[in-house]
């Protein structure tokens, strides 16, 4: 293999792919990446064997085509560190020379034939979607994803495909994220497609290699994975196996109060008051009246601490208390100007809408007195 390539170009696919491969792991050839030189393309493959990688890098100069399995993250500090425009790579015997001007590394190579095989995407998609709106989907909803140890299914984001729409859906049983944009929906005479648990790590990925916001990128969805294809790159994940929660019996078809707020006026109130509450009681009290809201946040070795704001609020009294962690977590993707709360009882789930097809569900917490 002799490949010469420009190096931002390289550095940045190098970057993309090193996201899905492990620094360790059982397997040592999982920490190194795949070159793989074409007649006209130079392409980059890594995988831990969850989700993998096949990035393309066109208009190189290809002088002898081939494959080099070498160092992941050792190929991309060195590329990063150049300082050349051009970087050479060739091959001999068992040694991948990366060379740019004086500047040159000679690194220990892995047979190819010893590195994971990798999906190609299939001539047929499941649906498509404009970029810049399935990353704003990927923000709406990922983080409420769980983390700690529980449910499995709990740790990815759910995918439907329904009425020519994507929604999205994550919760750790405490919040719930559902946003939902407008597919171009390909399935057609196949039938639906069906929903899928895709890892939150794997729509991180996806959301890296989509860097043109206007860009149409293609999704397929098979039974146990779900790839998606830009200009340059294709990714796969493995789907998780499991039952996501009934989500819909969580979102409140009713209710009985409804608040209008400044949404950034609101982030500042809640975090003020939120400075006073300890990790052992995480919680601030919403107390609201016609036109106001009041909060309230204590701790035992902290002192209380208060706020009062004006609002859209048209009922007598009602009271409710949030973790003010969840609530400022959503309002940080509030995209526009004012976020309505509504509820039930000061134990019903709180229902925050925070654009158009896009709501926030946080539990309640119970403060006696």
């Amino acid at each position: 293999m002799k490949v010469i390539c420009d190096r931002q170009k390289l550095h940045d696919a190098l970057a993309v792919v090193n996201n899905v491969i492990p620094t360790k792991s059982t397997k040592p050839v999982l920490e190194n990446l795949c070159l793989v030189a074409t007649d006209t393309a130079l392409e980059l493959l890594g995988t831990d064997l969850e989700s993998s990688v096949r990035y393309r890098i066109d208009g190189v100069q290809v002088e002898e085509p081939g494959p080099a399995v070498v160092p992941a993250r050792v190929t991309l500090d060195f590329v990063r560190d150049l300082s050349g425009e051009t970087v050479t790579l060739s091959t001999h015997e068992n040694k991948c020379v990366i060379s740019s001007g004086a500047d040159a590394c000679d690194l220990v190579t892995t047979e190819a034939d010893e590195f994971p095989v990798i999906s190609r995407f299939g001539s047929e998609r499941s649906f498509s979607i404009q970029g810049g709106s399935f990353n704003r989907l990927v923000n709406r909803v990922a983080f409420a994803a769980a983390r700690e140890a529980g449910r499995y299914a709990m740790h990815g984001v759910l995918a439907e495909i329904e009425n020519g729409g994507l929604k999205l859906v994550a919760t750790d049983g405490r919040r719930l994220a559902l946003a939902s944009a407008a597919v171009d929906d390909g399935a057609g005479a196949r039938g639906p497609v069906k929903p899928a648990i895709v890892p939150a790590k794997g729509m991180q990925l996806f959301c890296r290699v989509i860097d043109d916001p206007l860009e149409q990128v293609e999704f397929h969805v098979s039974e146990n994975q779900i790839g998606l294809r830009t200009k340059s790159a294709e990714i796969f994940t493995r789907l998780i196996d499991g039952e996501f929660p009934r989500y819909a019996a969580v979102i409140p078809r009713e209710s009985t109060h409804t608040m209008e707020a400044d949404a950034a006026l609101l982030t500042r109130k809640l975090r003020l008051v939120a400075n006073v509450t300890g990790t052992e009681a995480r919680a601030v009290r919403f107390k609201l009246s016609p036109g106001e809201l009041d909060l309230f946040g204590q701790s035992a070795g902290r002192g209380e601490a208060r706020a009062r704001m004006d609002v859209d609020f048209k009922a007598g009294e009602a009271e409710i208390a949030f973790n003010p962690d969840y609530v400022l977590e959503g309002l940080k993707n509030c995209e526009e100007g004012l976020v309505r709360l509504t509820f039930n009882e000061r134990s019903s789930p709180g229902k925050f809408t925070l654009a158009e097809n896009y709501v926030y569900i946080v539990m309640p917490i119970t403060i006696e007195g």
